[in-house]
């Protein structure tokens, strides 16, 4: 029988007990009072700024409606009216929704989401509603709208005839269709996201829902209906200051495109729409854009310096002060870049999807985490150590891992995506922390949307890491490489190009030293790529070379069938995350996996060169997968059993005890 072995970085025993019950996954908090991170809810921010308590500022309320931190929470400005004040931590106030959106009328917020409207919002929040004059399902029955996405609701006069109007911000998706539908050079062979307008005369006036549903009238920009890239969120505000109304969108990806009222009040006509500029743009496109995507602008004079900002709310579950400067340029207002307010720490949240990793990365005794996420980042937050009277670890705020002279960001960009120009700034970053090329420091081998799998080179120390630019992980493939079949673009070399989003695991499998790497291949089986040292050169550690073999499908089911964990094509393939570790303590390897929380894939055998393996099912009761999660484990207290830490679709950190 061969023993299969991991390789574990042993933590030093800490002084603290920990006494609290392994009674299941919680999330895992900063424990550091005074420290300042972004404001944040779950996966998705709809923001609606308002006084919510009536104190003469303004607070945020933020609705998050995506598992499992789905709720709409209140966060409150105590620093007055000020540009950028930190925020308490949220409280919930009610139930997550999409499509929320707050309009002003009279001065005082009105919230809507299609077909409803709340009733005095801030003393009532959800429990109080009338119903509109149009139904939320209106978009089935209009004869141009196929496929819908957003579905954006603005209450307020939009013909200043003094009575409230109804419009409406859609996402038509029909064109579009997802997935899987590149050529060979690249080019997205479907059609773009189509964000398009709409308005209902007087449908927005009290007893609306007692009558006949209004006609639906697509606004214009010049001479063409307007239309921006998806998830317009339109709003409307005298941005220029001659007393009538423009109009402003946001986009699916991460731009704003501002029309021009050049009508009037009464009779508003649009000129076609241009992107807006930012003042302080580092990327070079000189464009207002976003750090993410699925952006929901909301018009607002924050700063109450008379001209009209931006609040704006991120997919990650940030939200950003977007600040007019009361200039023009070329006929468009200019503003300042994004500015993600902020919030006193609270639960430790990595953007959304985290994909943690326990190690200790700074060499100074304890296990700290790292995490990817959507955004493609590689995020470290450091273990400040157990402080007295304390029973769980104090954190430091996150910092983005660099990989050479930059931050490490990898993202889709205009065609690295299955499915579509519409998730070019996702990367979503999933790695190992291993000795790579056993030269006796901790390297970084990444996945990401791409399938491309990476690895940087720690060439710091292990006290001081220092990671270098990003290399392919190569394999000593007999001809061409293998790839899914649903990849566009070929691999470069012998690089290894296989499923998108799954995990890359490092591990010693056969005992030799050397580290392997599992994962699933480019058909979705589970496969060992086994290492060895090229032939004829020295194995002195800094110097070495090493080969990775072809992958085989060692891991199979009790019928002896190779585990495939993800045989779906295309946009549904790969999303399997993964990691290694004796669970049950038995002295042979299991795989934990993604589900509702972790799944265990038990080793029950390892002969005849397989490892049969057996899912026993989730390790706890509580779900925190929308569509994923991603399991780790922790040893944060030198236990002799590692704990679960599972990153969630919210991007919050989830931690359970294993105490004995």
């Amino acid at each position: 029988m061969t023993r299969y072995i991991i390789l574990v970085l042993l933590t030093t025993i800490l002084p603290a007990a920990v006494s609290q019950a392994a009674d299941g996954l919680k999330l895992l908090k900063y424990n550091n009072p005074g420290l300042v991170v972004d404001l944040g809810v779950g996966l998705w921010a709809w923001p609606l700024p308002m006084d919510y308590d009536g104190d003469g500022d303004f607070d945020l309320i933020v609705s998050c409606p995506d598992k499992p931190s789905n709720g709409t929470y209140f966060f409150e400005n105590t620093e007055g009216n000020v540009a950028s004040p930190v925020f308490k931590p949220g409280v919930k106030i009610g139930k997550g929704h999409r499509n929320i959106r707050v309009s002003r009328v009279d001065d005082k917020p009105h919230v809507v989401i299609p077909g409803v409207e709340f009733l005095n919002f801030t003393k009532h929040q959800f429990e109080q509603t009338r119903k509109l004059s149009i139904p939320s399902d209106f978009l089935k029955k209009h004869p141009k709208i196929r496929k819908l996405r957003a579905n954006q609701w603005h209450l307020f006069d939009y013909d200043g005839n003094g009575k409230l109007d109804i419009v409406v911000g859609i996402g038509d998706w029909l064109d579009y269709g997802w997935d899987d539908a590149w050529d060979s050079n690249g080019q997205w062979e479907n059609g773009p996201l189509r964000g398009l307008v709409y308005w209902f005369p007087d449908a927005g006036e009290p007893g609306g829902g007692n009558r006949p549903m209004p006609a639906a009238k697509q606004i214009f920009a010049g001479d063409k209906p307007l239309e921006v890239f998806g998830w317009p969120s339109p709003n409307f505000a005298d941005f220029d200051g001659d007393g009538d109304l423009d109009l402003l969108c946001g986009e699916f990806i991460d731009r704003f495109t501002y029309f021009e009222n050049v009508g009037s009040r009464t009779k508003p006509k649009y000129s076609a729409g241009n992107f807006l500029k930012d003042r302080n743009s580092s990327d070079g496109s000189g464009l207002l854009k976003m750090d993410l995507e699925m952006i929901v602008p909301s018009a607002i004079d924050w700063d109450r310096d008379g001209d009209v900002d931006l609040v704006c709310g991120d997919e990650d579950g940030r939200v950003a002060l977007i600040e007019n400067t009361g200039t023009f340029k070329d006929g468009l207002p200019v503003f300042r870049s994004p500015s993600y307010f902020k919030q006193e720490a609270d639960s430790i949240k990595c953007g959304a999807l985290a994909t943690p990793y326990c190690v200790d990365w700074d060499g100074d005794g304890d296990e700290d985490i790292l995490s990817g996420n959507t955004a493609g980042y590689v995020v470290f937050y450091e273990n400040l150590g157990i402080f007295e009277g304390s029973e769980m670890p104090r954190w430091a705020a996150p910092v983005n891992l660099q990989g050479g002279d930059k931050v490490i960001r990898i993202t889709a960009g205009p065609n690295g995506s299955i499915q579509g120009p519409c998730e070019a700034k996702w990367g979503y970053t999933t790695f190992t922390v291993a000795d790579w090329d056993h030269d006796g420091l901790l390297d970084v081998v990444l996945n990401s949307i791409w399938g491309k799998v990476l690895w940087y080179r720690n060439v710091g120390s292990e006290t001081e890491p220092k990671l270098s630019a990003a290399q392919n992980v190569d394999v000593q493939w007999p001809g061409k490489n293998p790839k899914p079949e649903w990849t566009w673009w070929e691999p470069e070399g012998k690089q290894l190009a296989t499923q998108w989003r799954t995990t890359p695991v490092v591990v010693d499998m056969n005992g030799d030293q050397l580290n392997d790497l599992v994962m699933l291949d480019h058909e979705g089986y589970l496969a060992l790529f086994t290492r060895k040292m090229l032939p004829g050169v020295a194995g002195d550690g800094k110097n070495a070379r090493f080969g990775l073999l072809p992958g085989k499908r060692i891991f199979v089911d009790v019928k002896g069938e190779p585990l495939r964990l993800n045989g779906k094509p295309a946009g549904g393939s790969g999303r399997k995350k993964l990691h290694a570790v004796d669970w049950d303590g038995d002295g042979d390897l299991d795989f934990l996996l993604n589900s509702m929380n972790a799944d265990l894939l038990e080793n029950v055998s390892q002969e005849a060169g397989e490892v049969i393996l057996i899912n026993r099912g989730p390790i706890d009761t509580r779900p925190l997968a929308g569509h994923t999660s991603s399991p780790a484990t922790a040893n944060f207290f030198g236990s002799p059993k590692r704990d679960l830490l599972v990153g969630a679709e919210d991007g919050y950190l989830y931690l359970k005890l294993r105490v004995d």
